[in-house]
């Protein structure tokens, strides 16, 4: 087995809480199908569409306007969406930053492996979300989708992280996700997956027996 000499990270689920699990209490909370809430704010998460979340973080649209359609879109559908009330409720919850997860990122990268973190995010969220790591610690190469206008679970983020980290083999690669149909795209081309739950502890495991 080839040894990995490149580790991707996704951010959100990964260095901090997964927005998946804060869907499903919603949903519930008004009475809707969680999934079929999940997929009115996140649109069909495993594959690329034109649904307003896709748009935003392929950044062809600000949050604001996909905000607006995912509730017209949602309501027309009979459900009370919006994406605002997902990231309030997140913020109420707290649990901040995943200090473990961020000190292995570190880790590795000091170690002289390359890193990347390979997200799909939105414009506006960056200075956030870059600011709430140590970032210049954790990565080399910060690969966002609506920076490239490449989202995954398309295979050409990973060969455009690929490139960027100067891997030529995938199959020395890693790459960390908190949905599973990212991990498959990834692994699909040869690159090595892992992916990360709620209770994190497995996957860290996981990543450090693959990286010794």
């Amino acid at each position: 087995m080839a040894a990995v000499e490149a580790v991707m990270w996704d951010f959100g689920g990964v260095f901090s809480p997964s927005p998946f699990a804060t869907i499903e209490i919603i949903g519930r909370g008004k009475g809707y199908d969680p999934q079929r809430f999940f997929r009115a704010i996140f649109g069909p998460y495993d594959r690329d569409t034109d649904h307003p979340w896709h748009r935003l973080e392929r950044g062809e649209v600000d949050f604001m306007t996909a905000r607006t359609a995912i509730i017209e879109l949602a309501k027309a559908d009979g459900m009370d969406a919006d994406p605002l009330e997902l990231f309030t409720r997140m913020g109420e919850q707290g649990g901040g930053m995943r200090q473990e997860v961020i000190s292995l990122a570190s880790d590795i990268k000091t170690r002289g492996f390359r890193t990347a973190i390979v997200t799909n995010n939105a414009r506006e969220f960056r200075d956030n979300w870059t600011s709430s790591v140590p970032i210049d610690e954790i990565c080399h190469e910060i690969i966002d989708s609506s920076e490239i206008g490449i989202r995954k679970p398309d295979p050409r983020i990973f060969e455009l992280a690929l490139e960027k980290l100067g891997v030529r083999d995938p199959r020395c690669a890693l790459f960390v996700d908190d949905f599973a149909a990212n991990v498959e795209a990834a692994e699909a081309l040869g690159i090595r997956g892992v992916l990360m739950a709620d209770d994190y502890h497995p996957a860290l495991a996981e990543i450090e027996r693959l990286v010794r």
